[in-house]
């Protein structure tokens, strides 16, 4: 099914819940087959009832398209993550939903060309088959039932010249809502629906009303309908895996990322980012290959035995981190599971399997193996001061950094010993033992198991961040999230966070308590002994070149002055809530780079000054070189742990 993320729409407020975790969620609802003694709610039921019987559709056929497209679900003004509109689906994907989506493609000159695909923009078409205005499809749902059935009806006379009775006679236009220019892709998509139509289910609306769709077991769809559309044969595309993983190709959405020819083409892999689904294995797969999906990730890991699906080869650009610049240089992987059910999704083989698939990304394209270069999306920056808030806050507090790095064969090192100030610590609790409580709320748990907020202990892979050395002080808060007041205990709030791996510069030390230097200020966390940290030496520390404090950035593109004439300049700007002040010390996460760009049309663009990325906070951010001096950590530290 297709997540809802207001989130990537509008600022992002974490008491009123709108912080989405990870890739793919749904809100709440119930899919069973046949269900007995179940009473459907007579409203939307009769929706779809009547939209058939004006176009002539099957009612079967419009049911079980929708309930593939929306679970019958629909959300008012909210878009899916891929700008799908109520229980059709109906697609209206603007420049700015590109910009603050997974394509994090804000300041980009490019974004009309990245959102003029027809599979992006099928709510127009619905308009004018219906005279509706655009808006009114966008929220009445019972109009927007009514647009997807002219739009179905219209495939279907195209294709037959008639809208026959027989459902099974409706498999080629079914094929074509997808929109995929891919004949097997297309085909996925007409299967899954007619599976639905042949098994029947019942779902529960956001409404909390009942839909029922009868199965009709005795269904044969006329599949060689398709071959009518005359869609282009992809060929089979082999998966980048180790020979010991289960690993199968399933091509993404084309509008969900860039063709490429990375590194080749002198854009470099550098990093990988870590996710969760926020949904199951199958569902997400099929959302990500859904061609009316502007949102994409080159490998899904299943949580039950560590199964692997493929959606972009590795050369080419996956829309999955929420920051442009990150996409152009990472390799994403999507895991099943729910942020907000702690380390219960993540099973042994799912972390093996990842392990495995990491390690030869690694050694493919010389990915250094630390927490510098493995991210968990939760680290990724945010491209621009009006998207820092909503980034997402997956694979959250349950994923096991510390277990991770360990069959990636790269633990943190260093001993555990208490600090010194002006030292560098890698944060490393004992995941099983750093029990911490998080707050959840239901907007922070698709599966609807979270009806009311509730205070829980998990195992938790971070350490929360004081205001001052003592227990009961506020927690900190992030300046972007938190203008005024402290931070929170909720699950979703990174800004008062310093994670398993990450590294620090030591600020002050009393105690059993220790400060970094953290978003520009002071932040304090109880470490008794050093047992929560590891002594670092021999990584890079940022200082200010001068007394005056640094301009951050969410992205790296070159100078508007660097494009060749007739190519549209990226442009950035500074992040207004985040600056270095003068005296304050980060660790560089690797050495400098020079500002690039990409496009479409194969064009890499490279700037002539370099930038650092940085450990601001929870999240990395980005520096020019030219302001910052970099000196090397020296400290050593005598080990006194046992």
């Amino acid at each position: 099914m297709h997540k809802r993320k207001n989130r990537l729409r509008l600022p992002a407020v974490i008491a009123a819940g709108t912080l989405a975790a990870g890739g793919l969620a749904t809100l709440p609802f119930t899919a069973l087959a046949g269900t007995p003694g179940d009473t459907a709610d007579a409203s939307r039921q009769q929706d779809f009832t009547s939209a058939a019987a004006e176009y002539h559709i099957p009612v079967s056929v419009l049911l079980g398209l929708a309930y593939q497209e929306s679970g019958w679900q629909s959300h008012g003004q909210l878009p899916s993550t891929d700008g799908g509109f109520g229980p059709m689906h109906l697609t209206d994907v603007t420049p700015a939903m590109m910009a603050g989506g997974d394509a994090g493609a804000t300041g980009r000159a490019d974004l009309d060309t990245l959102t003029a695909k027809p599979a992006l923009h099928t709510l127009e078409t619905a308009a004018r088959l219906t005279g509706l205005p655009t808006h009114i499809l966008r929220d009445d749902p019972t109009a927007n039932i009514r647009g997807g059935a002219a739009l179905l009806a219209s495939y279907q006379r195209e294709l037959t010249s008639s809208t026959p009775t027989d459902a099974a006679q409706w498999y080629g236009a079914v094929a074509r809502y997808s929109h995929s220019p891919q004949k097997q892709a297309a085909a996925r998509f007409a299967n899954r629906v007619f599976a639905t139509i042949h098994d029947g289910a019942t779902g529960v609306t956001e409404t909390g009303r009942r839909v029922r769709l009868n199965a009709a077991p005795s269904l044969r769809p006329a599949t060689t309908q398709i071959d009518r559309l005359h869609l282009k044969t992809s060929a089979t595309t082999a998966t980048e895996c180790p020979a010991s993983l289960d690993c199968t190709f399933v091509p993404g959405s084309a509008a969900g990322g860039q063709v490429s020819e990375r590194p080749t083409n002198g854009i470099r892999i550098d990093t990988i980012v870590i996710h969760d689904l926020e949904t199951t294995y199958d569902a997400g797969v099929n959302t990500l290959a859904d061609p009316k999906n502007s949102v994409s990730t080159h490998y899904v890991m299943r949580s039950s035995d560590g199964a692997i699906t493929q959606m972009v080869p590795t050369k080419n650009i996956a829309f999955h981190a929420g920051n442009y610049s990150t996409n152009l240089h990472s390799i994403g992987i999507e895991h099943e599971g729910y942020a907000a059910h702690g380390a219960t999704w993540y099973t042994e083989a799912q972390y093996e399997a990842t392990a495995d698939l990491v390690k030869y990304l690694a050694a493919r394209y010389a990915i250094p193996l630390d927490r510098q270069h493995v991210l968990g999306h939760d680290n990724v920056a945010g491209p621009n001061s009006s998207l820092v808030s909503g980034m997402h806050w997956d694979p959250g507090n349950g994923w096991d950094w510390d277990h991770f790095m360990r069959l990636l064969g790269h633990p943190a090192t260093g001993p555990h010993t208490t600090p010194t100030t002006g030292s560098v610590v890698t944060i490393d609790p004992s995941f099983a033992d750093n029990l911490q409580t998080v707050t959840i709320c239901p907007a922070d748990d698709p599966t609807g198991a979270t009806p009311t907020c509730t205070d829980t202990q998990q195992a938790s892979n971070f350490l929360p961040l004081h205001t001052a050395p003592a227990p009961d002080a506020p927690l900190f808060a992030d300046q972007a999230i938190h203008p005024t007041g402290p931070g929170t205990d909720r699950i979703n709030d990174w800004g008062s966070t310093a994670q398993t791996g990450q590294q620090f510069v030591v600020a002050d030390v009393r105690g059993d308590w220790t400060a970094i230097w953290y978003s520009g200020a002071e932040a304090w966390f109880h470490n008794p002994d050093g047992k929560n940290t590891r002594c670092a030496y021999g990584v890079k520390i940022i200082k200010t070149a001068t007394t005056t404090p640094v301009a951050l950035y969410g992205s790296s593109y070159p100078d508007a002055s660097e494009y060749p004439a007739g190519l549209g300049a990226s442009t950035q700007a500074p992040l207004s809530m985040y600056t270095i002040p003068a005296g304050q010390a980060y660790v560089a996460t690797r050495p400098p780079t020079a500002t690039d760009d990409y496009f479409t049309s194969g064009t890499v663009v490279t700037g002539a000054r370099k930038m650092y990325t940085i450990q601001y906070n929870h999240r990395v951010t980005l520096v020019y070189a030219d302001d910052v001096t970099a000196t090397t950590a020296t400290h050593h530290w005598e080990d006194t742990s046992d």
